[in-house]
């Protein structure tokens, strides 16, 4: 009789969670485009790859390559993106398996990544500039030793995300059920203020409402969890050290940091900037999103209008 009663209760906990999980992912509805401008998409390997373009197609090309999280996507360039678009052609995609691409229920790997940038920017720009963001830098870096690039912009670039590869954790979290129920804890509106408040922002009343209920949104669409799964499991760290990697990158190359960035520290930023002779431009008051709390600086940065260190 107990042992009934322990079935039944589990297959009840099972259904509760199932039925809260569906409950959640009906909420999300649709998402739709952060950035303004002109939305496309970019067909690359079976995946549709979903981006967003502005300003003059004669102006010179400019990449954005958002960094990886729970919820990440192009939006991440929301402050700088209509700035940029003044004196560049900016494209802005989403990765495969993030904001409005394609994701499906791969195994997503570094390797999937750095050949998706390597792609991109031969089939989307012409010598452009480059930026990279946090994990996703040391992809463009791997892309900018054999691609045909104008300048290389790389805000917080690492190699190294979670400390290694955890099988068990990928596969807990691509799981149904409860995989999807841990995964929308991750993705729900408090955590994604925590991971801000923790290493994203250094001034959270500069996040929006607006950014975490997308931020939610996104989290929350079909497929969602899969691609992070791999991420927060280590299978998105690339295998080759980025310092060595950024030494063989011929084009001129900016480091972005942030002062008070405590996952990537500037002691690191200076020794990459040391191994890869790379510019390295720090912003006062900022973590790993100094592009979005200081895009004025940034957008200097971008355009080549500083030569030495920034006290912001």
């Amino acid at each position: 009789m107990k042992l009934r009663n322990l079935v039944a209760g589990a297959v009840g906990a099972v259904g509760a969670t199932a039925a809260a999980n569906r409950l959640v992912a009906s909420r999300a509805g649709e998402l739709d485009p952060f950035l303004k401008g002109e939305h496309g998409t970019y067909r690359w390997r079976g995946f549709d790859v979903a981006y967003t373009e502005a300003g003059d197609p004669e102006d010179p090309d400019l990449l954005l390559f958002h960094g990886i999280n729970a919820a990440a996507s192009s939006h991440e360039f929301h402050t700088v993106f209509g700035d940029l678009a003044e004196e560049y052609h900016v494209i802005a995609p989403d990765l495969p398996g993030f904001g409005g691409s394609d994701r499906p229920p791969l195994l997503y790997s570094a390797s999937l990544y750095e050949t998706f940038v390597a792609d991109a920017i031969a089939d989307l720009a012409e010598t452009p500039v480059v930026v990279g963001s946090s994990l996703t830098g040391s992809y463009v870096a791997t892309a900018a030793r054999e691609a045909d690039i104008e300048r290389l912009v790389l805000v917080c670039p690492t190699d190294t995300s979670m400390g290694g590869r955890r099988t068990w954790l990928r596969s807990l979290v691509r799981s149904p059920v409860l995989g999807e129920a841990v995964y929308n804890l991750i993705v729900s509106k408090p955590s994604l203020r925590h991971f801000h408040e923790d290493h994203g922002y250094y001034d959270m009343d500069k996040l929006t409402d607006e950014v975490v209920d997308y931020e939610w949104m996104s989290g929350h669409q079909p497929g969602a969890r899969f691609a992070p799964a791999s991420f927060i499991s280590g299978f998105l760290d690339p295998e080759a050290d980025l310092g060595e990697t950024l030494a063989d990158v011929d084009a001129e190359t900016t480091l972005v940091w942030g002062r008070e960035a405590d996952i990537t520290p500037l002691s690191q930023g200076e020794r990459l900037a040391e191994r890869g002779g790379a510019r390295l431009v720090v912003f006062d008051d900022a973590l790993l999103l100094p592009h979005v709390e200081h895009p004025g600086g940034f957008v200097d940065v971008v355009r080549g209008d500083v030569e030495a260190e920034l006290e912001a």
